[in-house]
């Protein structure tokens, strides 16, 4: 099947998955998570109509990006776990991070757009499940707090909501009580009112769980195999390899 004919029917299950909360469907953006993917596969998915790409290697996305240059009106997300000494290539290379885990991270990007003169998209990382081998921030961090008191100081980063990877289920229901935790605590952090932080984002489901997640409440989902099939067939193409959690 074409990529094209997997996002058309991608989207018609988005929909339906909207309208059973009552929901729109147009206010749930579907991310392609092109990681480890060729170029060639992301155009077929530019072509039909996706617009925002997830990658989780700031090296493997810096070998692709010259043939994406002309890709125009792409977003390109960072949303793989991010090292503080890849923070300023990570600033350079995309208009966003979505796997910000750490106010530390957060100042060396800070500083690292104000170097390059632009502002970044950042969602804030939470770890759901607690799971040691997944990053991200427990729900119950005292770090949390300290991230979002910081955001008036980190001017050259905009706090747009939160992001997570649940425990992987063979059933996706069972992700659910993870999905509805986020967006309680997505809720709880907007009733705040802190300055400079938006909640507006909520980036979870993946492409065995999306449907459940827009469910809970999910603005965002990020799907890779859905839309570009088996990444095992691309193993060892792209630089560094397969790695990371937010696969998709």
């Amino acid at each position: 099947m074409l990529v094209a004919q997997k996002v058309a029917l991608i989207e018609d299950r988005i929909a339906a998955a909207a309208r059973r909360t009552g929901r729109n469907p147009g206010d749930i953006t579907l991310m392609a998570v092109s990681k480890t993917f060729p170029p060639e596969l992301i155009r077929e998915a530019y072509s039909a109509g996706l617009r925002q790409f997830g990658e989780n290697r700031v090296q493997e996305f810096s070998a692709k990006r010259d043939a994406l240059r002309d890709l125009h009106g792409a977003e390109w997300h960072m949303i793989g776990h991010l090292q503080t000494n890849k923070a300023a290539r990570a600033a350079e290379l995309f208009m966003a991070i979505d796997s910000v885990d750490s106010l530390r991270v957060a100042e060396k990007l800070d500083d690292a757009g104000r170097r390059f003169g632009k502002k970044l998209g950042a969602l804030i990382e939470i770890n759901a499940g607690g799971e040691v081998a997944k990053s991200g921030l427990d729900f119950a961090s005292p770090e949390l707090e300290t991230l979002l008191r910081a955001a008036p100081s980190l001017e050259h980063l905009e706090f747009r909501g939160l992001m997570t990877v649940p425990p992987f289920f063979e059933d996706p229901q069972q992700a659910r009580p993870w999905f509805r935790k986020l967006r309680e605590l997505r809720d709880r952090i907007a009733a705040q009112r802190l300055p400079q932080v938006n909640m507006n984002v909520l980036s979870m489901g993946m492409s065995h769980d999306f449907e459940v997640a827009i469910e809970e409440g999910s603005t965002c989902v990020r799907l890779g195999t859905a839309i570009f099939g088996d990444r095992a067939s691309f193993e060892g193409i792209q630089p560094g390899g397969i790695s990371g959690d937010q696969s998709g």
